[in-house]
């Protein structure tokens, strides 16, 4: 197994103490907001045979194993992370793998650079993604009823959102929060800033259900994605918990530590809270305007240990160990490549011992036993 050395990414977004601390290290008084550990080719894991990507490239079937190789191809599917929110992220959803193939074919037709800041589609893949908190987690997660929506907006008390209102109240749902959104992201954006200030200056009075919405403003003033946020639901994470986020699913993380795992792609649409490229009819044809309640998740315990946190999708499977003092050894060996990812005490993978962020990569069929106390995540595929 390779003890992984991996990149933190410092988005302005990040927290300056929640990776340092999770590491034992001093800050440096700069934003940390991702540690990335896998094979993505904008900051591959690095190991003491060279760079993991490289390492996969030069023999997949060895590293990943059969199974992964036939369905996914000679790639790792996943790329785990320990994600840092010291302030709000872009709202924001992900297109499936239909959606994805298609942009990406159509914006390389179009000849548009990969690193161009207005290209949307980096790669074909799609990106379903699982969040689970280190610490108390706060987030928001797919489209709340309309009505509840509009009690939200109206309780702001301000003229100009009335339209918005009226419009939450119409049938169908979907048809609603689409005019909504569509009406937000579209609206002329100097009056829409006069409107998100006096929202602002509101919802700071109000407080409560409100807060989050005038913090919002307060990182990005006059953005149409402060009132556009009010349509979605909060979620607050405890500990342990996790969040499934699918293709079509708006969401804005807030604040908070957690371990997050997506398969193998950066492709986001974004329509606000951010200065990066927002592509809002792109992101208008992909979002799935369906209201519905944000389903936590809690691990499932098995008979070893591990605790599994159950998804849909192949291209990753999350998984935790919480070893108490004097727990057995545990048989991690097999047939599909893995990361295991300490964040709490010492304990030892084969023979390498892990401080809490630290990680090994296993490649498929390699002998890996889980020793010592402390907790793992161990991240593989379902193949």
């Amino acid at each position: 197994m390779e003890r992984l050395v991996n990149t933190v990414r410092p988005y302005a977004w990040g927290s300056t103490t929640a990776i340092p601390e999770l590491l034992g290290i001093a800050p440096t008084g700069e934003p940390q907001a991702e540690m990335w550990m896998g094979a993505h080719p904008g900051a591959p894991s690095r190991t003491e045979r060279g760079s993991l990507n490289e390492l996969i490239d030069a023999d997949p079937v060895r590293e990943l194993g059969e199974r992964s190789v036939e369905k996914f191809g000679p790639r790792l599917p996943f790329l785990l992370k320990v994600l840092a929110a010291g302030a709000p992220l872009s709202l924001q959803a992900h297109p499936d793998l239909d959606q994805a193939r298609a942009g990406h074919a159509a914006e390389e037709a179009a000849g548009i650079p990969v690193g161009a800041p207005h290209r949307t589609y980096k790669d074909a893949n799609h990106k379903p993604e699982l969040i689970c908190a280190l610490t108390p987690f706060d987030g928001l997660c797919g489209f709340r009823a309309p009505a509840e929506s509009a009690d939200l907006i109206a309780a702001l008390g301000v003229d100009s959102l009335k339209p918005y209102v009226d419009l939450l109240h119409a049938q169908p749902e979907d048809a609603a929060l689409r005019e909504v959104l569509t009406a937000l992201l579209t609206a002329d954006p100097e009056e829409m800033a006069h409107t998100v200030a006096e929202a602002a200056v509101a919802a700071d009075r109000l407080g409560g259900d409100h807060a989050p919405y005038a913090t919002l403003a307060h990182h990005y003033p006059g953005d149409p994605g402060v009132i556009a946020a009010m349509l979605l639901n909060r979620v607050r994470l405890q500990p342990g918990e996790a969040l499934y986020l699918g293709a079509g699913v708006p969401h804005a993380y807030l604040e908070g530590l957690g371990v997050e795992i997506m398969a193998n792609s950066d492709n986001v649409l974004r329509c606000g809270l951010t200065p990066k490229h927002v592509d809002v009819p792109e992101l208008l044809r992909v979002v799935r305007f369906e209201p519905a309640d944000p389903s936590v998740l809690r691990p499932e315990a098995s008979p070893t240990g591990e605790e599994v946190y159950d998804t849909p999708i192949d291209e990753f499977r999350l998984s935790r160990f919480v070893r108490p003092e004097g727990a057995a050894p545990t048989d991690l060996t097999s047939p599909t490549p893995q990361i295991l990812l300490a964040v709490a005490g010492r304990p030892k993978a084969g023979e390498v011992t892990l401080a809490p962020g630290e990680s090994v990569f296993v490649p498929a069929g390699e002998s890996a036993e889980l020793t010592g106390t402390g907790t793992v995540f161990r991240a593989t595929v379902v193949a």
